[in-house]
């Protein structure tokens, strides 16, 4: 005996199944067919009209069938029994479904089943061994009761879960049977399916599978381990699962995939995918490998699809993707410098650091009269407006999108307390965010404000709690973002080594010193100012120790570089 039968599981897209049956039956395979009982009169005697000239083609009776239930595995049982009742030549017996593609010639499968005539393939291994069960029960969905749908009664289902976990329920598992999981599709030897379905302790292991979760993955997986002469623990079916465990359906573009899969069977296709069936519902020999099974060779695009669909492309938001801040690892797509103080000490920084170091440096993008982006601009890359209110509406999104629609450039922009702080955490924990600050540069614009001395003194109480928090944010340990924080009066007594620290991070490839400085801002008189507010009761302990005679770093001089010898 070295024929293979296939048994198919029908419940939609009957025309495609009837199709696919015709296929085996004209290559010389007989097949029993198995209609779901949920399948309308009329549709199932559609089918049976479509197969009615197939001689070697067979009806199962038909069960209802419901996922995660003990009725997938009656089905089963009854279209196998009725293949092996009425097929004799048949050696191999092959599950598969109403909406599995044969992806090579059968004469092929044929000739390989031949060589492995006592092999069944069938994926079984012990629930230890599992890392893809989902629903969050593994061993327990052997220990424990199923009674109710969890499609249907997911209520009931889950409250049923929880009692069984709370009282210690344990099921006893019977004698001689040892748990295995696998792919519901294999390909069993006549001689290992007639042991299972003629076993004589079948009553009793029936009623215990009618009780687990999902039985058709574990049924016929742990039963062909107890009876089975020699096991290969994989699945000639290729059946790909997304990280949700639902399976992948396979379109017309995926034909080249599927051709470099090596398997002989495919499911799930998409009933509408008629470039699929039309390429492969051949036993044309020129298409035929002789090669070994080997869905491993496409395991790679589908590690990279499951990660698209979970990560996805870091920094991409729009209106078919909104991820939230915790589904993805980096938040934005490319690194950025975030500039705290800096503007508001040198004059016209946003221009030199421009010249200096390239990039695209902004002013405060998160000032609250409007954005503002370099150059003055209006609005910028991806249509971004310069409208405040639009920012504010969703101001992680703004900087998402901002990066996104500038990729290639790297983006600087200046960011201070008086700024729209709930963009804040975001940054923070976005590893391409990179911080420099120079914490107490608020005061010096207000130095120069000509504001009355109260109105100043409440603006920089006001403008130094809100630093204050955001320093202590960034030091705290879950922040991702890199910083240099700097006091003023330490930044102003030596800004040549900071400034050039800002420039290797925008520029890295250019690492040369620097020639010259921005021009600092006024700071005569800063250090009385300074005082003035302690004595008015409001210590700026953010500026840090301000030297009293500042005259030195008030305008350093653009540097020369030195001389070659």
């Amino acid at each position: 005996m070295s024929g293979v039968g296939f048994v198919m599981l029908v419940h939609a897209s009957l025309d495609r199944g009837a199709q696919v049956a015709r296929h085996w039956c004209d290559s010389g395979c007989p097949v029993v067919v198995h209609i779901d009982a949920r399948v309308s009169a009329a549709d199932a005697e559609a089918f049976r009209r479509a197969v009615a000239d197939l001689s070697n083609l067979r009806l199962a009776p038909r069960h209802r069938c419901e996922w995660g239930t003990f009725s997938i595995v009656a089905a089963t049982q009854a279209a196998a029994e009725v293949m092996l009742a009425e097929f004799p030549q048949v050696g191999h017996v092959f599950l598969a479904s109403g909406s599995c593609l044969p992806l090579r010639p059968v004469p092929e499968l044929l000739g390989y089943l031949a060589r492995h005539e006592d092999t069944d393939f069938i994926e079984s291994v012990t629930t230890a061994d599992v890392p893809w069960a989902s629903g969050g029960l593994d061993t327990e969905r052997f220990t424990l009761r199923f009674p109710f749908s969890w499609r249907r009664q997911r209520r009931l289902f889950d409250g049923y879960v929880r009692l069984q976990r709370r009282l210690g329920v344990r099921r006893i598992i019977p004698e001689g049977i040892v748990p295995h999981l696998g792919s519901q599709w294999w390909c069993l030897t006549r001689a290992t399916l007639s042991a299972i379905l003629s076993d004589p302790d079948r009553p009793v292991v029936d009623r215990y599978f009618r009780r687990v979760w999902i039985p058709d993955e574990s049924y016929f997986q742990t039963l062909a381990r107890r009876h089975a002469r020699r096991i290969e623990s994989r699945s000639l079916t290729l059946a790909k699962f997304d990280f949700q465990g639902k399976p992948h359906l396979f379109y017309d573009d995926h034909l080249q995939l599927l051709r470099r899969s090596d398997c002989f069977v495919a499911r799930k296709i998409w009933p509408r995918a008629g470039k699929l069936y039309e390429s492969f519902l051949s036993n044309d020999p020129r298409v035929t490998k002789n090669a070994d099974p080997n869905p491993g060779k496409i395991d790679r695009l589908f590690s990279q699809a499951t990660e698209r669909r979970t990560h996805g492309r870091p920094g991409l938001r729009m209106q078919s993707r909104f991820p939230p801040n915790w589904w993805e690892r980096d938040r934005t797509l490319a690194p950025y410098s975030v500039f705290c103080g800096f503007a508001e000490l040198f004059e016209d920084f946003e221009t030199w650091l421009e010249k200096t170091a390239g990039g695209r440096v902004h002013g405060h993008l998160f000032a609250p009269e409007r954005v503002e982006y370099a150059g003055g601009e209006a609005s910028y890359n991806g249509a971004l407006s310069d409208s405040a209110a639009l920012r504010d509406y969703d101001p992680e999104g703004f900087l998402t999108s901002l990066l996104w629609n500038t990729r290639g450039e790297r983006q600087c922009f200046q960011f201070g307390p008086a700024d729209r702080q709930k963009v804040t955490d975001y940054m923070l924990g976005d590893r391409n965010a990179h911080f420099s600050v120079v914490t107490g540069a608020w005061a010096v614009p207000l130095f120069h404000s000509g504001r009355p001395f109260a109105e100043i003194r409440a603006e920089a109480a006001r403008l130094q709690a809100v630093e204050t928090v955001f320093v202590r944010r960034l030091r705290e340990r879950w922040v991702r973002a890199s910083a240099r924080i700097w006091t003023l009066g330490d930044f102003v007594a030596a800004p040549v080594d900071p400034l050039q620290a800002v420039v290797d991070e925008v520029a890295p490839r250019g690492q040369r010193r620097l020639t010259g400085l921005p021009r600092m801002r006024g700071l005569a008189g800063f250090a009385a100012f300074l005082q003035r507010l302690r004595n008015d009761g409001m210590n700026p302990h953010m500026v840090g120790d301000f030297a009293a005679d500042p005259e030195p770093g008030l305008r350093p001089e653009p540097l020369r570089q030195a001389a070659r010898s």
